[in-house]
């Protein structure tokens, strides 16, 4: 396999606010990846900014079951209807 050239990035600390529920999944997630959560984030937006699934099949598996474990009930339907509790 031939190696892989290091890109140099410069990251930025952000203040994203998630819902928790679907944060408690990603965290999950990156630490079945063995992976910190930033670069799991960063995985998936570059992939949907391609226009490419960030997951194989047993990854997206593994939310399924993670999702359960969360109560996470939310798909991307909900993605333009969420609201903020006051």
């Amino acid at each position: 396999m031939a190696a892989r050239t290091k890109i140099v990035v410069t990251r930025v600390q952000t203040g994203v606010r998630l819902e928790n529920r679907i944060v408690k999944v990603l965290k999950a997630l990156a630490e079945y990846k063995n992976m910190g959560l930033g670069d799991l984030l960063e995985g998936i937006v570059l992939h949907s900014f391609d226009g490419k699934t960030p997951f194989s099949a047993e990854t997206l598996r593994k939310i399924r079951e993670l999702k359960k474990v969360y109560d996470l009930d939310l798909d991307a339907s909900a993605s333009h209807r969420m609201e903020e509790k006051s």
